[in-house]
């Protein structure tokens, strides 16, 4: 009997509340998303997402988003995104640059995103699971028999990083003595300074964490350690100035792909993966010789907003702050003027959207909030010495 793709599609997507396509061969056969979405997310990841060949299988994105997907002869059914915990406007307003979202819809993008609901990845693999039943003969999976499949964030920056990672995180005989406080006093502290330098320099020579047993199996004591590790690297990054909402919806996203992870070296190379990511949202944020409360604010407010057009007077607002006082006291406090500041944090975003994504530079300027193409790169060549073409062709 023939099956219906278009109603299949339709009806998983109304009862999930979460975008679903059907493919033959590569060629969309039918798609219903149950919210408004200018452009499909997916096709910023699709490479990723069809190369999972098991029957049913899963996607992570580096934003922590989900996508299910059912391989069923020549039909590839593809569920997602979705997530515990939605990506901040920012991260999905950088999300749409990449998907090429005109600007003028990027709005209704980010509300269609926030507006997909949000499930455990167990709850939309069981779900696929049961279709898989129906699609593939009766084959019962469960969800211990699923693969996951995720960037890695180019395979946890580098090979040479992973083994360094594997020294601090190596199993440790049960009869030594703990030796963890020392190690974690040392470790926060470099998170809280954002020392990314320092970090690297850390693992590099660290002797192996010898911590307490907390689980009856191996698999179970790295998650708990990973959780732990979490905790206390979210609140250094807290003291060390990153917003407390940012930390904790990082923890939380960490603490549940790490929940997924059925391989001893994944969890490793992942919590050294998180070390590194707090400890370089810190050092962003303390960029600069002097860091005060107010540099912190300014800091984490330019964060939020780099692709809006950032102004003084919209910053004074938000502080509740005249703009007058919030400039001399900036200038004050840390040597350089806020206009100043902010095209310097919209540059360092450029360069890494130069390095990591081929958008067009003027689509990269409207992201960034520019007014023009030319202001754009007049601006950057100020800040950076080169022209965001050949910074591209320079870093590529």
């Amino acid at each position: 009997m023939p099956i219906d793709w278009e109603y299949l599609t339709r009806s998983v997507a109304r009862l999930s509340g979460i975008p679903v396509r059907a493919y033959r061969n590569g060629t969309e056969l039918s798609r219903c998303f149950p919210v408004t979405l200018p452009r499909d997310p997916l096709e910023v990841c699709r490479k990723e997402v069809f190369a999972v060949t098991e029957h049913v299988g899963f996607y992570v994105s580096p934003l922590f988003h989900y996508y299910g997907v059912l391989n069923a002869g020549d039909i590839k059914i593809v569920v997602g995104p979705t997530a515990q915990i939605m990506a901040d406007a920012q991260k999905l307003r950088e999300l749409a640059f990449r998907a090429d979202v005109p600007p003028e819809e990027v709005p209704a993008f980010v509300e269609g995103m926030n507006a997909i609901v949000r499930l455990p990845v167990e709850t939309l693999l069981q779900m696929l699971c049961t279709m898989n039943h129906f699609l593939n003969g009766g084959e019962k999976l469960e969800l211990s028999d699923l693969a996951i499949h995720e960037t890695e964030q180019a395979l946890i920056k580098s090979g040479v990083e992973r083994r360094r990672t594997s020294r601090v995180y190596e199993e440790v005989p049960a009869q030594q003595a703990h030796n963890t406080l020392a190690l974690e006093e040392a470790l926060m502290g470099i998170v809280r300074r954002g020392d990314s330098v320092a970090l690297r320099r850390w693992l590099s020579a660290a002797p192996a964490i010898q911590g307490g047993t907390i689980a009856g199996d191996q698999l179970r004591q790295l998650r708990n350690l990973f959780i732990v590790t979490a905790t206390l690297v979210s609140r250094a990054a807290i003291r060390g100035g990153m917003r407390q909402d940012d930390a904790f919806s990082l923890s939380d996203a960490y603490i549940q792909r790490a929940e997924l992870l059925t391989s001893h070296s994944k969890i490793q190379n992942l919590q050294y993966n998180m070390l590194l990511e707090y400890t370089e949202q810190v050092e962003k944020l303390r960029r600069g010789e002097h860091t005060t409360k107010l540099s912190l604010d300014v800091a984490n407010y330019v964060r939020h907003n780099l692709s809006e057009p950032v102004s003084v007077e919209k910053m004074a607002e938000a502080f509740f702050l005249s703009r007058p006082y919030l400039s001399s006291k900036f200038k004050q406090e840390t040597g350089q003027t806020l206009t100043d500041f902010i095209l310097k944090e919209k540059t360092e975003e450029a360069k890494r959207l130069l390095r990591y994504s081929d958008n067009p530079l003027s689509a990269l300027s409207a992201y960034l909030g520019f007014s023009s193409h030319g202001h754009f790169s007049r601006v950057f060549k100020k800040y950076a010495g080169l022209t965001p073409g050949e910074y591209r062709e320079k870093h590529r």
